[in-house]
């Protein structure tokens, strides 16, 4: 008996001291979208307030899971007027819905740098099973300022999702498109434990 409590006791230290968080470098990353405006052109939108982490055990993130939110006061589409409309309870109701997030359920490998990112996305009050395309580079060791050495990795992730099933928008398809595709882009940093614990 005292072995299995010394061998469970020794597997979760092990975990912990391979736990790993993996934050955002906002100034190199992007949560983006793209939508169809009258069937005819494409329209790029961005949220510049957000956040993101990774948990991970192993070092080569293969068993990371993700976390994402963002304030939804600070879309962007580089049109003031319309940033304002969408921000109106005719499309996410920024009021009373005021952010948005991204949670993972699983991270599996496909081949090469490609990944399946499956999650919960909550959106205007729902919630909403996603999956998302997902490249990533590294993780890598490098020289960040200052000259010391950090561990960093890149992902793209893509993938669409229909702003219906969110009930975001009662606006006619021909006008805005139902199917919005998602474009996000981050740059991750290894953070130290004692910086990781303070988070």
């Amino acid at each position: 008996m005292k072995s299995l409590v010394f061998s469970v006791a020794a597997l979760l230290s092990l975990s912990t001291a391979y736990a790993q968080t993996w934050a955002v470098d906002k100034s190199h990353s992007r949560v983006g979208f793209t939508l169809t405006h009258n069937l005819l052109s494409d329209v790029d939108g961005n949220f510049k307030t957000f956040d993101a982490k990774i948990n991970s055990a192993k070092a080569d993130l293969s068993d990371a899971t993700f976390e994402l939110t963002a304030d939804v006061n600070s879309i962007n589409t580089d049109n003031e007027r319309r940033d304002g409309h969408l921000k109106s309870p005719d499309f996410f109701d920024a009021a009373k819905f005021p952010s948005l997030s991204f949670k993972s359920t699983s991270f599996k490998k496909v081949e090469g740098k490609q990944y399946k990112l499956v999650g919960d996305l909550t959106m205007h009050g729902v919630t909403k099973p996603v999956t998302l395309n997902v490249i990533m580079v590294g993780p890598v060791a490098m020289k960040g300022m200052g000259g010391k050495e950090q561990e960093k990795a890149g992902f793209k992730a893509s993938g669409t999702i229909k702003r219906s099933d969110f009930g975001v928008g009662t606006i006619p398809v021909v006008v805005v498109s139902d199917e919005i595709e998602l474009k996000v882009n981050g740059e991750f940093t290894k953070q130290d434990a004692a910086v990781a614990e303070k988070k």
